[in-house]
C-alpha cells in the first residue's frame, strides 16, 4: 500500500529530484541522454570538415600530404586556370574553383597547415582542433609586438603635440601680463644704453627686436614646461631598463652609505629627503631661495620627531597670526 504523501512532501519533491538526479525516474534521464546527443550532432562537427568540408584539401589539390609548398602553389595554379570562371563557365566547375582556393589557402599557410596536419592525425580532439582553426582564422595576424611599438609612436606623437600646444599657449599668456612687458622693457633699454629708436618704421625694428629679447628671457612656466623628447612615453619605454638599473645602483649605494658605513648625509641626499617628508615637489624645491633650504635641511625633518615638532610649530604660527 502505497503511503499518501503530505502537501509539503509534494512540493519539496522537485527540488529534491535537482538536488539528486538518482530520484528522477529513468524515462528523464534517457530523454537527457537523448537531448545531448542531438545537441552534439547538430553543433560539433568533424575535425577536419570545417577546413575543407566533407573533401580532403590535399585531394582538391591533387597533392600528396608530404608535399612542399611549390608543388601546392604549383597545383593550385594548375586547377585555378582550369576551373575558373572565366574559363569554364559550367557551374560546378565553379563550385569546385571555390572549393580549390579555399583548401589552397589553408595549405599555403605553415600555421594553418600544421593545424590540418594535426586534425587529420588526431581526430578525436574535436573540440581543441575546432578552437584552433577559428583562431587562427579570425584571430589578430598582427605580431604584437609590432602594435606595441606602433601604440607607443602613436601615444607618444600625441603627448608631443599636446605638450607644444599647451607650452605655445603658456608662452602667449605669459607674454600679455605686464610684469613680462616690463622685464622685456627694461631689457630692451639695457641693450640699447637708455636710447629708444624714434625712427620712421621703428615699430618693425622694435619688434624684431623684442623677439629676440624674448628669446633671451628664460620663461619657467609650472605646469608647462618646454617639450622635451626625453619626457616622450615611448622613450621612457626604451629607457626602461637603463632607469631601473640605474634606480637599484642608486639605492644600493645609498644602502652601503647611510646604512652600513653609517656616513653622513650630504647635502643632495639630505635635500631630497627633506623635499620627501614634506611632500614637496621637485619643480617648487627648486623655486625655493637658499636661506630657507639650508633652513629646512638643518631641521633635519627626515627624523619622525623632528617632522611632527615642525607641523606642531607651523600649527602654532598659524593660530598666533589669526
Amino acid at each position: 500500500k502505497k503511503k499518501k504523501r503530505s502537501h509539503k512532501e509534494y512540493f519539496l519533491l522537485p527540488i529534491r529530484r535537482r538536488l539528486n538526479p538518482e530520484m528522477a525516474p529513468p524515462v528523464t534521464k534517457r530523454w537527457c541522454c537523448v537531448l545531448i546527443l542531438i545537441f552534439l550532432s547538430l553543433f560539433v562537427q568533424s575535425s577536419t570538415a570545417i577546413y575543407c568540408g566533407a573533401e580532403d584539401c590535399y585531394a582538391l589539390l591533387g597533392v600528396a600530404q608530404d608535399a612542399n609548398a611549390s608543388d601546392i602553389k604549383r597545383s593550385y595554379y594548375k586547377l585555378s586556370l582550369q576551373h575558373h570562371p572565366d574559363k569554364n563557365p559550367d557551374p560546378e566547375s565553379k563550385k569546385l574553383f571555390v572549393k580549390i582556393a579555399t583548401a589552397y589557402e589553408i595549405l599555403k599557410d605553415n600555421e594553418t597547415r600544421a593545424q590540418y596536419d594535426y586534425a587529420i592525425e588526431h581526430p578525436e580532439e574535436v573540440f581543441y582542433n575546432t578552437a584552433q582553426y577559428y583562431r587562427a582564422k579570425y584571430g589578430h595576424k598582427s605580431d604584437p609586438r609590432a602594435v606595441l611599438v606602433g601604440l607607443l609612436v602613436v601615444l607618444s606623437a600625441f603627448q608631443y603635440l599636446n605638450n607644444v600646444a599647451r607650452y605655445n599657449e603658456a608662452i602667449a599668456t605669459v607674454k600679455r601680463t605686464p610684469a613680462y612687458k616690463n622685464k622685456l622693457k627694461a631689457l630692451e633699454l639695457e641693450r640699447t644704453g637708455g636710447v629708444t629708436n624714434r625712427k620712421k618704421g621703428s615699430k618693425q625694428i622694435d619688434k624684431k627686436l623684442q623677439e629676440e629679447l624674448s628669446n633671451e628671457l628664460d620663461l619657467q612656466i609650472k605646469g608647462a614646461e618646454k617639450p622635451s623628447v626625453w619626457d616622450l612615453l615611448g622613450v621612457r619605454f626604451i629607457l626602461l631598463p637603463y632607469t631601473i638599473i640605474k634606480l637599484l645602483v642608486w639605492y644600493g649605494s645609498w644602502v652601503w652609505r647611510y646604512k652600513v658605513k653609517k656616513a653622513p648625509y650630504s647635502w643632495e641626499d639630505a635635500s631630497y629627503l627633506t623635499r620627501r617628508s614634506l611632500s614637496v615637489p621637485a619643480d617648487a624645491w627648486t623655486n625655493l631661495d637658499e636661506y630657507r633650504k639650508e633652513d629646512l635641511v638643518q631641521k633635519r625633518l627626515w627624523e619622525k620627531q623632528n617632522l611632527e615638532n615642525y607641523f606642531a610649530e607651523m600649527r602654532k604660527e598659524s593660530k598666533r597670526r589669526r
